[in-house]
């Protein structure tokens, strides 16, 4: 007579619950990072802050370290979900623009949407980054990372033959860098109180001014 049949094994719960703890401390730290700053925050206070155990926050975030570079990830990607943010399929759409125009519109709108979840966090790493050698590190590389995806709107303006041909690809990247700086992004939004609107259109006028060849004046077409 056959014994009965197991079912299979289906952790699909716990990885559930998992993930919600997970975002909870995520959360937790984000604020309290924020709010009293990197060095000053402690492990203990996010786990209470999270309304979890130190020993879970330790399973899933080795190291304080660990946890605040997955508190920008999350930031910067606006979720949770293990994709690059190059490979996000509104900075792809971004990079498949027919024309300069709609290009750097597309740029400056992911560029508001960027820094809005990023921008006081990665003034809390800024900060950090100047009492702690791991904030330090951290620093460096992110810093690293957004050059090199910014140094993507020069390569779409030169690939549509639409950047300034006085620019190289290089020296185009550094000046998008800039003018995308979070530090650029606080001091209009934060200390002058921009809203993030106006932010967005400064953020097409400088890209297109400062990085697109200038259009034909109208009795130059067809010259």
């Amino acid at each position: 007579m056959a014994g009965p049949v197991k079912r299979p094994y289906d952790n699909s719960r716990r990885q559930a619950q998992s993930r919600a703890t997970r975002l909870r401390i995520l959360e937790a730290a984000k604020i309290l990072f924020i709010e009293r700053g990197y060095p000053a925050t402690t492990l203990e206070a996010i786990a209470d802050a999270a309304d979890t155990s130190l020993p879970t926050l330790y399973r899933l975030f080795s190291s304080k370290r660990a946890l605040l570079k997955a508190v920008l990830d999350v930031s910067f990607g606006g979720d949770d979900q293990p994709i690059a943010f190059a490979d996000r399929p509104e900075v792809q759409a971004t990079r498949s623009q027919p024309d300069a125009a709609s290009l750097i519109r597309s740029f400056a709108r992911i560029g508001r949407d960027f820094m809005e979840r990023s921008s006081a966090i990665m003034h809390v790493l800024a900060t950090a980054a100047q009492v702690d050698p791991d904030a330090a590190q951290l620093m460096q590389e992110i810093r690293r990372q957004r050059h090199a995806g910014q140094s993507r709107i020069a390569a779409a303006l030169s690939a549509l033959g639409a950047l300034d041909p006085e620019l190289d690809n290089s020296g185009a990247a550094d000046i998008a860098y800039a003018v995308l700086s979070p530090d650029v992004h606080r001091i209009l939004t934060t200390e002058r109180g921009w809203t993030a609107a106006q932010y967005e259109q400064w953020l097409i006028r400088s890209l297109g001014l400062l990085l697109r060849r200038e259009p034909p004046a109208a009795g130059d077409a067809g010259q």
